[in-house]
């Protein structure tokens, strides 16, 4: 099972969010998640007029294995208006525009979308229960 949750949060100071969604789907080979502003294809949906996050910005895909990715996907631009980090306890990673990384099995962490212009970012914690 993997469990996400998403907090939208706007603002310079921090903690200032705009709700909590949650989402989750069991660890069966091709479960998808997906977050995104698109809400007949995404669980998690971000405000509409938040346009550094994409249509469908990011896919969770459960693999052969039981094992977790998360994919940033391209969207329409050849430059992407955000940036998009793993964190995982004192572990952190880029995501490179149209990249994939895999999930700690059996972990917890949080993926960071990150406004590039504004003090804006989608945060999404997910728990990889085994």
């Amino acid at each position: 099972m993997l469990e996400l949750t998403m907090a939208t949060v706007s603002g310079a100071e921090e903690g200032a969010t705009a709700g909590m969604l949650m989402a989750d789907a069991p660890s069966d080979p091709g479960a998808v998640l997906r977050v995104g502003r698109d809400k007949s294809v995404c669980r998690l949906v971000t405000p509409e007029d938040w346009l550094f996050v994409s249509r469908v910005h990011l896919e969770f895909l459960c693999g052969p294995e039981g094992t977790w990715q998360v994919s940033w996907l391209r969207g329409s631009q050849d430059e992407p208006s955000s940036e998009v980090r793993l964190l995982v306890g004192e572990y952190a990673q880029q995501i490179a525009y149209g990249g994939t990384v895999p999930l700690p099995r059996g972990g917890s962490g949080e993926i960071v979308v990150v406004d590039r212009t504004g003090p804006r970012s989608v945060n999404v914690g997910f728990y990889h229960e085994m």
